[in-house]
């Protein structure tokens, strides 16, 4: 009985994740998002939520043997690694639309440069209420660090933020929309942020129809 006991124990198997503390900011965010989630939508004030994440850029050693009828496309097992890139997605959950860009770096000036394009989506907007996560990049400081202050005024009073609790960027939907494109479009060999930029615009757009 011990002997099975003892092979039950997989020491090389481990699962991994995130425990929040729960505290009165933390519910105090997760209940100001969760009221955010309940509202019916209004094109005054559009929800969106935003999020940001890594990407490996990877070449091919060898050009890949083309698929053909009955057999599939080949590529060498090794590969070459060209950096990292930034993927920053915004969507509106109501809506159903999105918007995506590629970055080389990422810092407070890709940042304030996504707001600025996002904000230009919705010029009739009151303002959009943002859910975003905790990133010390992620406030409207950004905007007159990087931008004259009459555009940075104009920047904050568009936007509405709201931030998910630290640990808990799954009340954040734009996480959703980043699995799919991970799924959907990043699940294989990118080598260039130019080839990057055309696949993930190209499943921008499948998806905004």
């Amino acid at each position: 009985m011990g002997d099975i006991k003892k092979n039950d124990l997989k020491p090389w198997q481990k699962h991994q994740w995130c425990l929040a503390q729960i505290s009165g900011e933390f519910l105090a965010r997760m209940e100001d998002l969760l009221d955010l989630y309940e509202q019916p939508y209004d094109a005054n004030f559009p929800q969106v939520c935003f999020d940001e994440r890594p990407c490996q850029l990877i070449g091919n050693q060898l050009v890949p043997l083309p698929m053909r009828p009955g057999s599939p496309r080949k590529e060498d097992y090794e590969y070459r690694r060209n950096g990292t890139c930034c993927v920053m997605l915004a969507v509106e959950p109501l809506r159903g639309r999105r918007m995506v860009r590629v970055f080389r770096h990422r810092t407070k000036r890709e940042y304030a440069r996504f707001m600025k394009a996002l904000a230009q989506r919705y010029p009739h907007a009151r303002r959009i209420r943002l859910v975003q996560d905790n990133l010390n990049t992620h406030n409207a400081g950004t905007f007159y660090e990087l931008f004259a202050p009459e555009e940075a005024h104009r920047l904050m009073d568009k936007f509405e933020f709201h931030y998910t609790p630290k640990k808990a960027s799954w009340l954040n939907m734009a996480e959703i929309e980043l699995a799919a494109l991970s799924k959907q479009c990043l699940d294989r060999r990118i080598g260039d942020q130019q080839t990057l930029t055309r696949e993930v615009r190209s499943w921008e757009q499948k998806r905004n129809r």
